[in-house]
């Protein structure tokens, strides 16, 4: 009788690891999303042009009661406050990252060219860290302060994104392409003015 009980609990944990092994493969799928590094979502938004001179004053009409008063200079177009450019951390990623100011006051973030590898959950960031190159900074930016304006778009090409006007710019010094699943940055551009 022994002989016949050790093939049916061979059997038994035969079937028991392959049903583990199946249940890890479809967590570690759900999970992970490794297909997403073989598929790219490429984004073409509008991106906003930068004035290139100097604020242009309105035209003053003078009137024969007022004195002719100088106008606050309006900007001839979109501004840019900020610019910066991407360097690899966990994932191979270049491209141009831009702050821009539209006439009216709106501000735009905009990721130009970019080139970065798809996966799951990455979103853009404003950073109170700065950029570290290499592997130190793959976690940088998790232990600053930062402002989520959410999930990329896309991995591949020109995105805007609208900053709100309660987003107070000079506390962020970097962009980050943030992992929030893994809590890894992709990659991540340093702002200059």
């Amino acid at each position: 009788m022994s002989g016949t009980q050790t093939p049916n609990r061979r059997r038994i944990w035969i079937v028991a690891v392959v049903a583990v092994a199946a249940v890890g493969l479809v967590l570690g799928l759900v999970l992970f999303k490794p297909w997403l590094l073989f598929v790219d979502v490429k984004v073409d938004e509008q991106l906003p042009i930068v004035a290139s001179g100097p604020p242009l004053a309105q035209p003053a009409t003078p009137t024969p009661f007022a004195p002719t008063q100088t106008p606050a200079p309006v900007p001839a177009g979109p501004v840019q406050l900020a610019v910066g450019t991407l360097i690899s951390h966990e994932h191979a990623t270049t491209g141009t990252v831009r702050i821009v100011q539209q006439p009216d006051g709106a501000r735009l973030l905009s990721l130009e060219n970019l080139a970065t590898s798809n996966g799951p959950d990455v979103h853009v960031w404003l950073s109170a860290a700065h950029v570290v190159e290499g592997t130190a900074g793959w976690f940088t930016a998790g232990s600053a302060d930062y402002y989520d304006l959410g999930l990329i778009k896309g991995n591949l090409g020109n995105q805007v994104y609208q900053l709100p006007t309660d987003v107070d710019l000079s506390k962020y010094r970097s962009v980050d392409l943030w992992c929030v699943q893994f809590s890894v940055s992709f990659g991540a551009a340093e702002l200059a003015t």
